[in-house]
C-alpha cells in the first residue's frame, strides 16, 4: 500500500515540474551592443587626415567625438578634411592665428550630433540649416544633386567624395576642403577671383601693320640712296666736260 500512495506522488510530481516547464518561456537575450569604433586609430589610416587628427587632440574634441561615438545612440556624423586642404589654405583663411577656443569650434564644426547615411542627405537639405556639434550660428547647409552630397559653411563650399567609415551609429565622410565657419571668418567672403585675360598676340610680319611698319621705316633708307646716285652721276657728267674742254683746248 505504501508502495502505490509513494509511487502516485513521485508521479505526480513529474507531471507537475513538466507542466511548469511548459508554460514558462525563456529569458530573451540582450540586443548586442553596437561595435566599438576607436576614432583615433580610424583616422590614423585613413585619409590621410594628420592635420585634422592634431587640431582634434590638441584642442580634447576627439573624446567628445568618441563619447557621442559610442555612449549614445543618436550617433555622429563626421566631415574630415584630407591634409591637402589645409595645406592649401592662405590669408585670411589660415588657422595660423586662431585662438584655442577657435579652433576647438572650428573642429565642432565638422560634425553633426547624429548618424546620417549617404541616403539621409536628400531629406536633410530639405531642412537647412544644420546645426553642427559647435551648436549656435555654427550651421551647416547641404544640397543633394542625384547622390552627390554638397556642404556649405559661408566660407567653404565643397562635397563628399568618399564614406570613410558609414555603420550606424558612425558616420565618417571624406571632403577635399576644410569647412571655414562665418561665425569665425565673418560674413565679407572674397569673392571668387576672374580668370586670368588671355595674353595679347603681337602681329607678325605678314600682316598688314608689320608691312606697314616696315614700309616706313625702309622708306627714309631708300632716299639717300637715290641722292647718292645722283651725285654720282653729276660728278661723272662735270669730269667728262672738264676733260672735253681741256682736250680742245
Amino acid at each position: 500500500m505504501n508502495l502505490v500512495v509513494c509511487a502516485t506522488a513521485i508521479l505526480v510530481l513529474v507531471c507537475f515540474a513538466s507542466a511548469n516547464a511548459q508554460t514558462s518561456s525563456p529569458t530573451p537575450a540582450p540586443a548586442p551592443a553596437p561595435d566599438y569604433v576607436n576614432l583615433t586609430a580610424l583616422l590614423s589610416v585613413a585619409g590621410p587626415f594628420h592635420t585634422f587628427l592634431n587640431y582634434l587632440q590638441s584642442t580634447k574634441v576627439i573624446d567628445t567625438f568618441q563619447k557621442q561615438a559610442n555612449n549614445t545612440e543618436e550617433g555622429i556624423t563626421l566631415f574630415v578634411p584630407k591634409d591637402e586642404g589645409f595645406s592649401s589654405l592662405k590669408k585670411p583663411t589660415s588657422l595660423s592665428n586662431l585662438t584655442q577656443d577657435q579652433l576647438k569650434s572650428l573642429c565642432l564644426f565638422h560634425a553633426l550630433p547624429l548618424y546620417y547615411s549617404l541616403s539621409d542627405f536628400k531629406n536633410l537639405s530639405q531642412q537647412n540649416p544644420i546645426r553642427t556639434f559647435a551648436g549656435g550660428a555654427y550651421a551647416l547647409n547641404f544640397t543633394d544633386n542625384s547622390g552627390t552630397v554638397r556642404i556649405d559653411s559661408g566660407w567653404t563650399r565643397t562635397k563628399v567624395i568618399s564614406a570613410v567609415h558609414a555603420t550606424d551609429p558612425v558616420a565618417i565622410y571624406e571632403t577635399d576642403k576644410v569647412l571655414l565657419p562665418e561665425a569665425i571668418f565673418g560674413t565679407d567672403i572674397p569673392p571668387t577671383p576672374a580668370p586670368a585675360p588671355a595674353p595679347e598676340i603681337a602681329p607678325s610680319a605678314d600682316t598688314p601693320a608689320g608691312s606697314a611698319r616696315e614700309s616706313d621705316s625702309s622708306s627714309p633708307t631708300s632716299a639717300p640712296s637715290s641722292s647718292t646716285r645722283m651725285i654720282s652721276d653729276l660728278t661723272i657728267l662735270m669730269s667728262a666736260i672738264v676733260g672735253g674742254v681741256l682736250f680742245f683746248w
